[in-house]
């Protein structure tokens, strides 16, 4: 039995890294009793399969895990136990079930939609810079790979881009629609192509979509059956 969790990760607890969070989840497993399957060999490991990585400092609306059960478990008892025993800043949202698949979490992410803040610039300015990025046939940014410097364009990643304005703040907030599936591209790597005086306040991370090219959802809505808390608006 594969479950999907679905989890948000706010405050604080942005602050720590990737596999910090995956250490946090193997501990909060074993507390809230679920049966996990591991790997076999020498260093058996719990089979837990993230989504995307989110970068030290961000924030998340939508993150993903998938667990292997080593047995049917009960949904409802999962959601209430394991979000129980999770710290505060994770807050499980969401317990499915999924079909198993070929495909990792990871690899059938296709885009995310993040809320960006910057500043340095007024939002006209902003708005400004955007525009020229979405009219642009190419958009270069240098990267690092294998140890040695390489040009990519991230033109074809940049999938929305709309600025928020507000004339009455000193600070902007960009809806950004990136693209993964070449090589991810990040928040930070798409700021550094606006204006060089913008710098980045805030990430949260709204979405991570799966799309065959014709429709596009989420990863929760890819589950058979689920179990999930109400959610608030924010």
């Amino acid at each position: 039995m594969i479950l999907r969790l679905r989890y948000t990760k706010n405050g604080k607890i942005r602050f720590i890294g990737h596999r910090d969070v995956a250490r946090i989840f193997e501990r909060s497993l074993r507390v809230a009793g679920v049966p996990v399957a591991y790997s076999e060999g020498f260093s058996p490991r719990p089979k837990l399969s993230f989504g995307l990585a989110l970068s030290v400092g961000y924030e998340s609306d939508n993150e993903y895990l998938d667990v292997v059960a080593s047995e049917s478990v009960d949904l409802g008892h999962v959601l209430d136990r394991l979000g129980s025993a999770l710290p505060t800043g994770i807050e499980l949202r969401e317990v499915g079930e999924v079909e198993r698949s070929k495909t990792s979490l990871m690899e059938a992410v296709t885009s995310c939609d993040w809320e960006i803040d910057v500043t340095g610039q007024d939002p006209a300015t902003v708005k400004g810079s955007v525009d020229r990025l979405l009219a642009a046939d190419r958009v270069m940014i240098t990267r690092e790979r294998k140890g040695k410097p390489v040009h990519d364009d991230i033109r074809p990643d940049l999938l929305s881009l709309k600025v928020l304005m507000n004339t009455k703040t000193a600070t902007s907030r960009i809806h950004a629609e990136l693209g993964t599936e070449s090589r991810s591209l990040r928040p930070a790597e798409f700021v550094s192509v606006l204006e060089p005086s913008v710098r980045t306040v805030r990430v949260r991370r709204l979405h991570q979509w799966i799309s065959d090219g014709m429709t596009k959802i989420e990863p929760h809505e890819a589950v058979v059956s689920r179990a999930a808390h109400t959610e608030c608006a924010t």
